[in-house]
């Protein structure tokens, strides 16, 4: 018997160990699926506990209260032609481009809203400073609602026909940071190919946080590509506002960029990993 419990503990153990080793996950990047629970299997596996998602308002409320991951829900919005890009789903159940504030402070006050966002500004032809999306911003800081606001390039068939790649830097950021100091912003994909224009308005912007979803996903971005991009940001002070996010990307792919980052030590890895994330969203 003796001989049969150690031949278990030994079988056993790695399995144990693996659970206890898996990397502590928060994803402020992550859309809808059209199979929720392979994708919710696959993030749980992986060790998200924390997720930030936006999608069509339909398809993200049918997320609520069915996985052990604490969701943070977001308002993906304006939409070009009323649809998310690439999946191309009505945004709201009326078709509309941009849902109503009121409608928007309703579901604030009912806790259905944690942040706005992904903020389509890019995808609509509009900038993120544009003038229709103060009155949300106003919203956002009044409430203490984060922010997160596509940035960069975008991927083929998307779906936007007003699509405009030059609204991607984030330099655009620069108005609606000065007419709303105190809200919480975050800077979607890093910037992307506009990285650099991200670090700047970081440097100058204690409140703006960045995720590098995209930047992180070896199978859009090559690992020298995403190295030499990260040591930019730890090189301008920064590891302690960057967060991870996946994009609906391939999770433990993400992971393990980040892991392959011989430069970054274990506290730096666990700051982009959740605790980042977990400052930025407290409330």
């Amino acid at each position: 018997m003796k001989s049969l419990l150690l031949l278990l503990g030994v079988l056993l153990s790695p399995m144990l160990s693996s659970d206890k080793d898996i990397q502590k996950v928060f994803d402020v990047h992550l859309h809808g699926s059209s199979d929720v629970p392979a994708q919710l299997a696959a993030l749980e596996q992986a060790g998200v506990h924390r997720a930030a998602i936006s999608t069509s308002w339909n398809l993200q409320n049918s997320y609520r209260g069915k996985s052990k991951i604490n969701f943070l829900y977001g308002l993906m919005f304006p939409c070009p032609n009323g649809h998310v890009p690439y999946s191309l789903q009505p945004c709201f159940p009326n078709g509309q481009d941009w849902p109503s504030l009121h409608w928007v402070e309703e579901q604030i006050k009912a806790g259905k809203i944690d942040f706005l966002g992904e903020i389509l500004s890019q995808y609509y032809g509009i900038s993120s400073s544009d003038s229709l999306l103060l009155p949300y911003y106003a919203l956002a800081e009044r409430y203490n609602l984060p922010v997160g606001i596509h940035t960069g390039g975008a991927g083929p068939n998307h779906g936007a026909p007003n699509f405009k790649e030059e609204l991607g830097s984030p330099l655009h950021f620069e108005k609606l940071l000065s007419t709303f100091p105190k809200l919480k912003v975050w800077i979607m994909h890093a910037g992307d190919s506009y990285y650099s224009d991200a670090i700047s308005i970081m440097t100058q912007n204690e409140q703006v946080y960045a995720d590098i979803s995209v930047l992180s996903n070896p199978a859009i971005v090559s690992a020298d590509r995403f190295a030499a991009i990260m040591s930019a940001f730890m090189e301008a002070g920064l590891e302690d506002r960057l967060m991870f996010g996946t994009d609906n990307g391939d999770v433990r792919q993400v992971i393990a960029a980040i892991n392959g980052l011989t430069f970054l030590s274990k506290k730096q890895k666990d700051k982009i990993f959740f605790q980042n994330a977990a400052r930025f969203f407290a409330e």
